[in-house]
């Protein structure tokens, strides 16, 4: 599957639950809307919890401090992980955003982002798309990574702006234009 067959900017994502483990630990079936549906919302996709490169790409996220402290933006990841291990990685690395247990691949499916590797284990291809309150894709990034599109880091401060352009929030300029 490739870029082409994913959600574009200015598609609307279609309706779709999954269990989505919250830090703490608790569990609810979680239909996307229901996140985007008071502020925008960032969905995160990686391959497995506690693999280098996700772990990686979590931390960035966590250590940025930006997605964190901004209320106008709402964080959630989505892998095939099941919800024991998405409890045990989101104790290990401290995060703050809850993550869907994905684990027939629905949610990545409806983004189009369901792939094989080595054309026979499906999972997500890593990525991340910037829902609206309306569920309309604002912003779109996919790894394209030419032998594994799972290690390919999405560009924090390119998602950033998408967000600051999307809820009009001033960017910190310390002092600085």
């Amino acid at each position: 599957m490739g870029s082409e067959d994913a959600l574009a900017v200015g598609d609307e994502v279609p309706a779709v639950s999954a269990p989505l483990v919250h830090p703490g630990g608790e569990v609810t079936e979680t239909a996307l809307p229901d996140l985007y549906g008071d502020r925008p919302t960032l969905v995160v996709f990686y391959t497995n919890d506690f693999s280098p490169d996700c772990v990686t790409e979590w931390c960035s996220f966590r250590d940025y401090g930006w997605f964190t402290s901004s209320d106008g933006v709402r964080v959630v990841g989505s892998s095939k992980s099941r919800v024991g291990t998405h409890r045990r990685f989101l104790e290990y690395l401290d995060l703050e955003f809850p993550l869907y247990s994905d684990r027939d691949l629905r949610v990545s499916d409806v983004f189009g982002v369901t792939y094989r590797t080595f054309k026979v284990f499906p999972r997500s291809k890593r990525s991340v798309f910037l829902v609206d309150a309306d569920g309309v894709v604002r912003y779109r990034w996919i790894g394209e990574h030419p032998l594994d599109p799972t290690r390919d880091q999405p560009p924090l401060g390119e998602i950033r702006t998408a967000v600051e352009e999307l809820v009009g929030e001033e960017p910190e300029t310390f002092g600085f234009r």
